[in-house]
């Protein structure tokens, strides 16, 4: 493993300084207070985004599309909340749709069955990521109309870890097993920590956490991430795998961050901040998190939630105490942007 070649491939230092993606300040909108969680990915000649908006109430998931990587439309709502005493009553929250595990791929979805297959986190109650969240499956014929299935895992009380709760969660497949990556809590009140954990089945259906869970821990205090090691993406480039995540310091502070591992299970961190926080004013100030990637002719687009405080006024016909929204960075173009597997 030649980690000094890999992280040259993974370094994106160029930010672009703009957000791709911003809330909407409409009340009423989903999307009214806060756009987080970005997932890029490309299908029928155009690259799309999930995103996650925030109107006050809990999370909707949203769909946006774009030409070019760098200007995005907004098409709405895709996943909304669902009925009453549902498990998405609340928080409706996809974080990612099965693809290619390529990272300087095409970033190219994947079917099973014939159709799309996405993942889910849901809160049992309104407000911000109030209760123990779950994590489910959903299926679509066409990206813009999902059906929810039944959780597939919830904290496990016997798991100090995870015992506070679940998050985001990245669904892949390698070699006929599909692999759910979470981040879960191990408290639910006071200063908890984040870290993150696996589950594979052959089937989809019945899931079985790894033994040696969390596969991603915290680091030492003082370190970046010595609070959270969370939001999980994870790719595979050169024969290696490689887990894009946000480390949240004590510092109060999240960066992006990376780690490589040969078999899934067993992660090497490297203590590089691949995306860090701005200066003050900037909008990336408070944090730099929650990892998005895809390539477009062998450049990198590193996308993160990008947060910074509010201004004092209110923005549109919102007032909240902070800016949330999707900004991007890019890497050096690839010696074979010619290749094949990646879109001009």
């Amino acid at each position: 493993m030649n980690i000094p070649a890999l992280l040259e491939k993974v370094r994106t230092p160029q930010k672009s300084g703009k957000l791709a993606l911003a809330p909407s300040f409409k009340k009423g909108s989903f999307d009214s207070h806060a756009v987080d969680c970005p997932f890029p990915f490309f299908h029928e000649g155009r690259y799309g985004m999930l995103f996650v908006g925030w109107d006050g109430l809990g999370y909707q998931t949203g769909l946006a599309t774009s030409a070019d990587l760098e200007n995005w439309r907004k098409e709405g709502v895709i996943l909304g909340r669902g009925k009453k005493g549902s498990v998405t009553e609340f928080n409706a929250a996809m974080s990612s749709i099965l693809r290619d595990n390529d990272l300087l791929g095409p970033g190219t979805l994947k079917k099973v069955n014939g159709r799309f297959l996405g993942t889910y986190h849901a809160y049992p109650q309104p407000g911000y990521e109030v209760g123990a969240a779950v994590i489910g499956l959903c299926a679509s014929d066409d990206l813009y109309t999902w059906e929810v299935g039944a959780p597939v895992l919830r904290a496990d009380a016997k798991c100090a870890w995870e015992a506070g709760g679940l998050y985001k969660s990245w669904l892949m497949e390698a070699d006929g097993t599909y692999y759910l990556f979470y981040n879960a809590k191990n408290i639910t009140e006071g200063t908890w920590l984040e870290q993150t954990g696996v589950a594979t089945s052959r089937d989809l259906d019945s899931w079985e956490r790894w033994p040696g869970n969390p596969v991603l821990s915290v680091g030492a205090p003082g370190s970046f991430d010595d609070r959270f090691a969370s939001d999980p993406c994870v790719f595979k480039c050169d024969n290696t795998w490689m887990m894009f995540y946000f480390g949240f310091s004590s510092d109060g502070h999240a960066r992006e961050s990376v780690a490589f591992s040969q078999d899934l299970r067993s992660w090497r961190k490297t203590d590089e901040v691949l995306i860090d926080v701005g200066p003050a004013g900037s909008l990336d100030s408070l944090y730099a998190h929650k990892a998005g990637l895809i390539a477009k002719a062998g450049r990198l687009y590193h996308f993160y939630c990008a947060v910074a405080p509010a201004g004092p006024e209110p923005l549109g016909d919102i007032i909240h105490n902070e800016m949330r929204g999707i900004s991007f960075a890019t890497g050096k173009a690839a010696r074979n942007a010619g290749d094949k597997r990646s879109h001009p």
